[in-house]
């Protein structure tokens, strides 16, 4: 009986933990008697509902219900995910270092992270997973698959591939090791004298390896530095804080954080000498640059030490903290807010006051307050960081994101390469029309169809007509409606064609080596990227952002 109820201790320790260090007295006897509510009703729901309950689902749906009512990052982490998290928050597991998915219904090899052993072992981008261990893995998840493959370092796993072109199957003995993911995707030289860095995550060692490929791409001639952090959703705080230490002076106030418990606030300050506080710099953002990417990109922008370039910011200014529960699980919960050196918090969601119906808004216009960055220039809070040069993208059209969706710019991709097996020139590599004749055959051979919209829209006004009794005058129009939208959806493969074939090429350049044959293909023709070395081109345009007066 102890153990069946485990789950309710382990709630009553999440609420506690979640409102102890509200306003005290008054506090503690609304949590002690809804907590004896809650106990009473889960008893006497166990006892006589009509059929048999799951009690750990049970507690489990209440505690993520509860959860969901405060915000997306505060989250129960029971003792079975605890290695997930663990992994999500490190980059470091037992394994081959490959991740896998579903394309086509076949469980297929994504990325093999270059210089780990399944990529030492000739594990390819787009090779499908037959067998683990002898272990089938048809109809299994990725889950399932992905725990086959992980393991002790030093141990061995067998791994049977099929790969397009060849006959036969190849079977791969790999010895699995610690795998410790890179946080950059890329680093190169754009054109001579600016270097580019692509920062994917904010796990332990992203500073210390921007800083190596800052260092590195300084002695290849480096003058002006872009550092990309579009759609990097963040990570470790203090990472965040040592990447800004890179660019600005030991002793500087990068972040502060301010919650309930004032024991816990804290200002962080660059603590080493910099690498480099004068080169000139662009950080590139989006709408997926999200907490320490914001703390990096608005700590910059507040010293004027750099111009940002892109689409305005998420807008996450929350901090979350680990508290241990019970049973080895753990509760991340958000502790306070942070403030960048401006003053300025950039939270855009205002998970407290939620609408009657629970939905939440963004931070209303009126209410966003004015500062200043240290050279005079005006910036504001409450919505994400604004970019000091803001680039338009046009986006997907539906049939190419449909296409993407679907896997089969993947599928193309490895059939290219199968049959392509010598690189072109990724950096001038382009599809021909044969080429693209081939992957429309490809759709097809897979009766590739899409929906629209439109088609959903017309559905719905069929229906309506139906109900009001007015179809019959409109039937007409409607089915006229019908075929155009069919033939749209028929000419979008030309309509889209130039966007389709780039796509095309990004994922074929990807799959022949990885981050950086597409970062060589997608670069030169990157809007982001061409309006910053326009601007590091042109040092007063430069000068005059950081400096308007």
């Amino acid at each position: 009986m102890w153990r069946r109820y485990s789950w309710l201790i382990l709630l009553t320790t999440a609420v506690v933990a979640l409102v102890a260090f509200r306003k005290p007295a008054e506090r503690y006897f609304d949590v002690a008697k809804s907590l004896d509510i809650f106990a009473t009703l889960f008893k006497e729901v166990n006892a006589y509902y009509v059929d048999e309950i799951e009690p750990q689902k049970l507690i489990r749906k209440s505690i993520d219900g509860m959860l969901e009512s405060l915000d997306p990052y505060t989250d129960y982490i029971p003792e079975d995910e605890i290695e997930s998290f663990r992994i999500s928050t490190t980059g470091q597991y037992g394994g081959v270092g490959a991740l896998i998915g579903i394309i086509n219904k076949k469980t297929t090899i994504t990325f093999p992270y270059k210089n780990f052993p399944a990529y030492l072992a000739g594990v390819k981008v787009g090779d499908e997973i037959v067998s683990v261990d002898g272990h089938l893995v048809k109809g299994k998840t990725t889950s399932e698959v992905s725990a086959w493959m992980k393991g002790k370092p030093k141990t061995e796993v067998e791994i049977r591939i099929h790969r397009y072109g060849l006959k036969d199957d190849l079977v791969f003995k790999i010895r699995r090791e610690k795998i410790a993911v890179s946080n950059l995707a890329y680093t190169g030289m754009l054109e001579p004298g600016i270097g580019y860095i692509r920062l994917d995550d904010f796990t332990p060692g992203a500073s210390r390896e921007v800083g190596e490929a800052l260092t590195a791409l300084k002695a290849q001639g480096a003058k002006k530095i872009i550092l990309d952090l579009r759609e990097n959703p963040g990570g470790l705080l203090h990472e965040a804080v040592n990447i800004v230490n890179l660019f600005v002076p030991r002793g500087q106030e990068v972040v502060s954080t301010k919650g309930k418990v004032e024991d816990w606030n804290k200002t962080y300050r660059t603590l080493n000498n910099p690498l480099d506080t004068e080169i000139p710099m662009v950080v590139l953002v989006s709408e997926g640059s999200a907490s320490a990417s914001e703390i990096v990109a608005g700590s910059l922008q507040d010293y004027d030490r750099a111009v940002l370039i892109g689409k305005k910011t998420f807008g996450k200014g929350l901090v979350q903290t680990t508290r241990p529960l019970t049973y080895n699980a753990q509760l991340k919960v958000t502790t306070a807010k942070y403030y960048i050196p401006s003053g300025r918090c950039i939270q855009a969601l205002d998970y407290t006051h939620r609408k009657d119906d629970g939905t939440v808004t963004r931070v209303a216009d009126s209410l966003k307050r004015e500062f200043t960055t240290r050279n005079g220039r005006k910036v504001y809070d409450g919505a994400g960081l604004d970019p000091d040069v803001e680039v338009e993208f046009d986006p997907l059209g539906r049939v190419t994101a449909a296409l993407i969706n679907s896997g089969l710019v993947f599928e193309f991709a490895s059939r290219y390469c199968a049959y392509n097996p010598h690189m072109p020139d990724l950096k001038t590599f382009r599809l021909s029309e044969n080429d693209y004749a081939e992957f429309s055959a490809l759709l097809k051979e897979f009766k590739f169809v899409y929906d629209m919209p439109l088609e959903e829209n017309a559905k719905h006004l069929a229906e309506t007509a139906r109900k009001e009794r007015y179809y019959r005058e409109l039937e007409g129009p409607l089915n006229t409606l019908r075929g155009k939208i069919e033939a749209g959806k028929n000419s979008d493969l030309v309509r889209f064609k130039k966007e389709i074939m780039q796509v095309l090429e990004e994922q074929i350049a990807f799959h022949y080596t990885q981050n950086e044959g597409q970062a060589l293909n997608s670069l030169p023709r990157d809007k982001a990227v061409l309006e910053a070395q326009k601007l590091l081109n042109n040092p007063v345009a430069y000068q005059k952002i950081l400096s308007p007066k």
